[in-house]
This record gives C-alpha cells, sequence and structure tokens, in this order.
C-alpha cells in the first residue's frame, strides 16, 4: 500500500507553497518556492489522480447491492481494477526521491579511448550525436572546449548543454563507448575496434563548490587546433590548474573573459561530481548496480557498424537502428535506463 501519511504531507507542503506564491512571496524566496512548487506539481496530480481512481473503486462495489446497477458496476471494476496498478506504479515512481542534480544543465566530456586516429573520429561522431539530439529536443548546445586531430576527430571536447531535465536524461551515457567498424584509414576493408569515454556531469554553481583564489593558477595560451579557422592568433585560451587535485582544464573560445568563466565551470562541475560520488560511495555500497553509477571506466554501449546495431551492456538493449542513432535519435536508449533506473531504485526501497 502507498503511504497515505506521506501523500498528505505532498498535498499539505503543495497547497503550502501555493499560498505562498499566490500571497507574493519576497524576491528572495520567489525562485526557490517557484522551483519546489514545480516539482510536487505533477506528484499532486498524480495523487489526485489514483485517489479519485480508488473513490470510484469503493462507489462501483457499492453499487453490487443494487440489482439494477449491478451489470454496470461489475463493468466499472473490471475497468478500475486494470487501471489502478498502472496508476500506483506511477505514483511510486513520482515518489522516488530525486536527485538534486536532475534539473541541472549537464557539461558533456568526450575524449578518445584506445583505438588512435579511429578512436578520435568516433568521439566526433559522439559530440555530433549529442549536439544533435539536444538540438532535437530544443536544448541549448555550447562548445566550451574542441581540441581536434589531424584527420578531423576530436582529441578533446568539452560542451555545456542545457534546458528541462537534461541531466536526469544524459547522466546514463557516462562510460566508455566502443565502436566496431571498418575505419576510414584502413585499406583492406578490416573491422577496428576502438572507444571514447564520456564523462556528463552535472552543473555546479558558485554556492555549491567555493574555490578560493588560492587554490588554482591560472595561464593563458594560444589556442592550437588542426589549423585554418580552428586556431586564434592571440593569447586568449585559458587553462586553469586546481592545485589540490590536480585537475587541469582549458577553454580556448575568442574571449579571454569568457574562456576563464567557462573554464571555472567546468572545474566547478568536475568537483561537483566528485563530491556526489563520494557521497554516494558512503551511502550505498552496491552503487556499481545501478545503471547511473557513472563509472568512467565501465563499456557500457558497443556501436557495431556492420552489422547496424547499437547494445546497451548494463540493460542488454539491442537495436538495429544505428544510423539513427548517430543521428542524435537516443530516446528509446534513454528511455529504457530510465525505466530500468526507476524499478532498480522501486525494488530497493521495497
Amino acid at each position: 500500500m502507498l503511504p497515505e501519511d506521506k501523500l498528505a504531507q505532498i498535498i499539505q507542503r503543495f497547497e503550502y507553497l501555493e499560498a505562498q506564491l499566490n500571497a507574493g512571496a519576497s524576491p528572495d524566496q520567489i525562485a526557490a518556492i517557484s522551483r519546489e512548487y514545480a516539482e510536487l506539481k505533477p506528484v499532486v496530480a498524480q495523487i489526485t489522480t489514483w485517489r479519485a481512481a480508488r473513490a470510484e473503486l469503493t462507489e462501483a462495489q457499492a453499487m453490487l447491492a443494487d440489482p439494477e446497477m449491478r451489470e454496470l458496476a461489475e463493468d466499472e471494476l473490471s475497468r478500475l481494477r486494470g487501471l489502478l496498478p498502472g496508476l500506483e506504479q506511477e505514483l511510486r515512481v513520482a515518489l522516488l526521491p530525486r536527485d538534486a542534480a536532475d534539473a541541472r544543465p549537464a557539461i558533456v566530456e568526450i575524449r578518445p579511448g584506445t583505438g588512435g586516429d579511429e578512436a578520435a573520429l568516433f568521439a566526433g561522431d559522439l559530440l555530433r550525436m549529442y549536439q544533435r539530439y539536444a538540438e532535437g529536443r530544443g536544448w541549448g548546445f555550447q562548445l566550451l572546449d574542441l581540441s581536434e586531430s589531424e584527420l578531423g576527430g576530436v582529441k578533446e571536447a568539452v560542451a555545456r548543454i542545457e534546458g528541462e531535465g537534461v541531466f536526469a536524461r544524459l547522466k546514463f551515457e557516462s562510460g566508455v563507448h566502443r565502436v566496431q567498424r571498418v575505419p576510414e584509414t584502413e585499406s583492406g576493408g578490416r573491422i577496428h575496434t576502438s572507444a571514447a569515454t564520456v564523462a556528463v556531469l552535472p552543473e555546479a554553481a558558485e554556492v555549491d563548490i567555493d574555490i578560493p583564489a588560492s587554490d588554482i593558477r591560472i595561464d593563458t595560451m594560444r589556442a592550437s587546433g588542426a589549423g585554418g579557422q580552428h586556431v586564434n592568433t592571440t593569447d586568449s585560451a585559458v587553462r586553469i590548474t586546481h592545485l589540490p587535485t590536480g585537475i587541469v582544464v582549458t577553454s580556448s573560445e575568442k574571449s579571454q573573459h569568457q574562456n576563464r568563466a567557462n573554464a571555472l565551470a567546468v572545474l566547478r562541475a568536475r568537483l561537483f561530481d566528485m563530491e556526489r560520488s563520494r557521497a554516494d560511495a558512503e551511502r550505498a555500497a552496491d552503487r556499481k548496480s545501478q545503471v547511473g553509477s557513472g563509472d568512467r571506466s565501465e563499456r557500457i554501449r558497443t556501436y557495431n557498424f556492420p552489422q547496424g546495431r547499437m547494445t546497451d551492456h548494463r540493460i542488454n538493449l539491442t537495436l538495429y537502428a544505428l544510423d539513427r542513432i548517430m543521428q542524435g535519435d537516443l530516446d528509446d536508449i534513454l528511455d529504457a535506463l530510465v525505466a530500468h533506473d526507476q524499478a532498480a531504485r522501486l525494488a530497493e526501497a521495497e
């Protein structure tokens, strides 16, 4: 059974927030109240729907005593008994503890792994795949740093993606992505296996991570790249080194001021992710069993071009739609990963 006391507390909190908004909360409070109100609104709607269906079930059961209404009541009972389990499951999912970072923008970092030039080319394919997915959902996509290889691949790419539920949607992409295909540089037609790593981090605000000026070293330098338009002619690129951890981040846009802001944002995201990972490890020793573990060394997916298939190894999902996937059509994969994560957390909660 669902915890009625918890449902009552949620509705009470929602009504309180609604009253605060209607009364005109102070500017300092309005953003936080609006955010919590928006998060609770769909949960309250599901509670209301579930309660209404339960009330209808009780009424239909009472109608069975009336011979003239019995047939109608039995039809209604049949409908409601088929409807209620789904409504209850949806409500259980809505009541699961939310990841506080789910609503944040995401910092996506892509680097080639094993495979040399082919790995760099595949890293570039992944970058375009995520960019197309973001554009298809109406999200903002900003490339913070890009270092390209001689053949047009990617040595390193860092992007910021902003929109509704970005991190909640993309956080399962962290890990090693493996590709099997005939490289453009292979004349013998042999299939090679190479890999690229993806890290998806929630963006951190200054209030989340305070970085003392004494903890960082900032260097300016000339941007490097594959040549032509990719190389700046001024010393505008910025490299920030976080001295306590040794983390190094760079940004190579045209504006040195913007590069400094970009690099600090990426550094905050990495430090915030380190803190989240440490807290996760302390809370749950079995964290690795969940698809959202974010283990960068875990091989999560294989893209097999000769067979046109993609396999996600965490949930044993295989789709024969690789062309569509590489064009940014990721919803089938991400829907399955979200559902798997929800099922695992429901089982753990129960």
